[in-house]
């Protein structure tokens, strides 16, 4: 299995979307895909259809144990998503009390990693949907990953989060055996806004050796296949914004070849 986390310490920089797109291109081509949602606000979640604020087991019961993972307990948390070969790792919002419940317990920061471990052999890909915030939950993130995907929404205050999230990795990156690799993805582009042209030059000048060069745009069919609850690309696999994502999808796909070899 292949881990990548999607996430930036700033919201609504297209995360969630990012990884449902990625999923769901994957899972088109035949792999058997694992969605994680470990942001409290539960987005990836209420895309397929599972009420955050009503989900009586999720990601949560995982970090109930003191740092371990009962055998058995993330194959039982899985829930269905509307694609056939996705499954979901659901968040309730009752993630949210999870930092206050944390400074008393130890070695919380890899159990992501340990369900993870559990699942191995039942899937291809896994993709963890991470909270804007440096916290326990980001940390398991980056933690359980082999590849970090940035989103980064094309305006100014989007490149002070990825200023964050790259300081954040390179803290991150002290504790690994082997730094975390990663790719800042330009989201949410609109070529007709001088704020989108001006901060696309800004991250090709200041990140040109992890930046995907191309960008994904502003595409209302994303938002449409949100409010449907289906995958991007089998909403409307020839719009724009899947057309972006196959694209980066081969990108990440050969970067992993280089790493493997």
């Amino acid at each position: 299995m292949r881990v990548w986390a999607v996430a930036n310490q700033k919201g609504g920089v297209g995360k969630t979307t990012t990884s449902i797109a990625l999923a769901g291109l994957l899972a088109d081509a035949g792999k058997r895909v694992l969605l994680v949602d470990l942001d409290p606000h539960g987005s990836m979640t209420s895309y397929f259809g599972h009420d955050p604020d009503s989900l009586e087991h999720g990601v949560f019961d995982l970090f109930q144990h003191q740092g371990e993972v009962p055998s058995g307990l993330p194959r039982q948390l899985l829930v269905k998503t509307s694609h056939e070969r996705i499954h979901l790792l659901p968040a309730s919002t009752v993630l949210a009390t999870l930092e206050r419940q944390s400074p008393g317990q130890s070695g919380l920061g890899l159990v992501v990693a340990k369900a993870l471990a559990q699942l191995w052999q039942d899937f291809d890909h896994a993709i963890i949907d991470s909270p804007p915030l440096l916290g326990v939950l980001m940390v398991n993130a980056l933690a359980a990953s082999q590849h970090l995907v940035i989103p980064v929404q094309t305006e100014f205050l989007a490149v002070k989060g990825l200023e964050r999230m790259v300081s954040t990795l390179a803290m991150i990156n002290r504790s690994r055996r082997q730094a975390l690799p990663y790719t800042i993805v330009p989201t949410l582009f609109d070529r007709r806004t001088q704020a989108s042209m001006s901060t696309l030059r800004l991250l090709r000048s200041s990140y040109p050796e992890h930046l995907w060069p191309a960008y994904v745009p502003v595409d209302t069919r994303l938002r449409d296949a949100s409010r449907a609850g289906q995958v991007p690309s089998q909403f409307d696999g020839g719009s724009r914004g899947v057309l972006a994502y196959r694209a980066l999808l081969k990108h990440l796909l050969g970067q992993q070849a280089a790493q493997v070899a």
